[in-house]
């Protein structure tokens, strides 16, 4: 028999090589972006020389020299540019965190109101959806602090409500609590609370997973949330008291303040940011499939039922990913603050003690650095609770 030799491979180029291609490209782009970063970074410290301009964080340090109208912690006019950055941002995530309750409870009520059989509810939900999303928010906020907040009465003829809560073009007054020695028991009843309610909860879904019934874990963990703090209170010889707005003067003193920058800005970014939360809500509750609908019909289970067992557990894959861009959207939009004058972080940090030192590059960093670091803190969170609330296959 004749023997053939197989036909040797021809041997294919280094460069031809798919593989040893992407690894050339990858090689070749992170040298570009290293030597891009050294250009930019080399022209700026060669600009900085010439300009005679300091650098460094010793600025922190220096006296700052100017009031902010709100602060939650202490500060006055000899406190430092460091103290400067703290207020500036628990007044950003004060300020933020108001929004983003408010957004998601306006958000879901209206995304639910969309749906709606009943043709008003509908209709209004339609409206205040296609109004409020396509003003921009800068305008928003202009419009409620300097047209609405600012047509309020004087401190002098306030609106009042039981004569502790006082509304007036300076701000919203309310009584503040007074905590006494004895509350620490009060504290230590509901954070026990709080881990009652969690393992009742555990408890009540693996007793649903073996019987099929259904234990009413809100109710139940509301009254204990709320109970068991309210019991110790009255035992302990109720150890707070309340510090009322009083009319001293020209405006009101004691209580707690919120000032007509923190309303103003709340409400805008509330209002705004909950449309499109609401057409998350709308768009979620619409992916579920008509047929898992109609089949809980079927069954004769109520609508309350229908929404919290088989519509929410399906919509939450949907709702939730965009609502996440919506909390970090309102969470950058509240550097709007500039503009009505509210002190969170743009406005006293990198507005007031940026023009009185000069220093941009530190300060512009610092404060990239912290919304960087609030929106990925608020992205963690949001994609454990995604996870923690997905189907689970079985």
């Amino acid at each position: 028999m004749t023997k053939y030799k197989r036909k040797a491979q021809p041997s294919v180029a280094f460069y031809n090589n798919p593989e040893n291609r992407a690894i050339i490209y990858q090689i070749v782009a992170l040298a570009a972006i290293f030597l891009f970063t050294y250009f930019v970074l080399n022209n700026m410290f060669i600009n900085i020389e010439k300009r005679g301009i300091n650098t460094g964080f010793d600025f922190l340090g220096n006296e700052a020299g100017f009031g902010i109208l709100q602060t939650l912690i202490p500060y006055d006019e000899s406190n430092t540019h460091g103290r400067v950055f703290l207020v500036g941002l628990l007044n950003t995530l004060l300020v933020s965190g108001i929004s983003i309750f408010f957004a998601t409870v306006i958000g879901l009520l209206i995304g639910i109101g969309r749906l709606s059989k009943n043709f008003m509810i509908s209709k209004l939900s339609m409206i205040y959806i296609e109004t409020f999303r396509n003003i921009p928010i800068l305008l928003q906020i202009l419009f409620w602090y300097n047209v609405v907040l600012a047509s309020l009465p004087s401190p002098r003829q306030s609106l009042s409500y039981l004569d502790s809560v006082f509304f007036n073009n300076r701000g919203l007054y309310i009584p503040k609590p007074v905590l006494e020695g004895g509350f620490i028991t009060v504290i230590i009843a509901f954070v026990l609370a709080i881990i009652a309610v969690l393992y009742l909860n555990k408890w009540s879904k693996r007793r649903h997973d073996e019987t099929g019934e259904d234990f009413p874990i809100v109710l139940t963990s509301t009254a204990i949330i709320i109970g068991a703090p309210t019991l110790v209170f009255f035992i302990s010889g109720m150890p707070a008291s309340l510090d009322f707005p009083a009319l001293k003067g020209f405006n009101f003193k004691g209580g707690i303040t919120f000032i007509p920058e923190l309303l103003a800005l709340a409400f805008a970014l509330s209002i705004y940011t909950a449309t499109y939360i609401a057409e998350a809500v709308r768009a979620g509750i619409e992916a579920v499939p008509k047929g898992q609908k109609e089949a809980a019909n079927a069954l004769g289970l109520k609508d309350y039922i229908i929404l919290k067992k088989v519509i929410l557990p399906q919509a939450l894959r949907v709702i939730i990913p965009p609502v996440i861009n919506q909390y970090l959207n309102l969470t950058k939009n509240s550097s709007l603050a500039t503009a009505i004058g509210y002190p969170e972080l743009v406005t006293v940090f990198a507005g007031t003690s940026l023009n009185q030192v000069g220093q941009a590059i530190e300060i512009i960093l610092m404060t990239m650095a912290v919304y960087l670091i609030i929106s990925i803190v608020i992205s963690l969170v949001m994609n454990y609770f995604n996870a923690k609330t997905r189907i689970k296959e079985r």
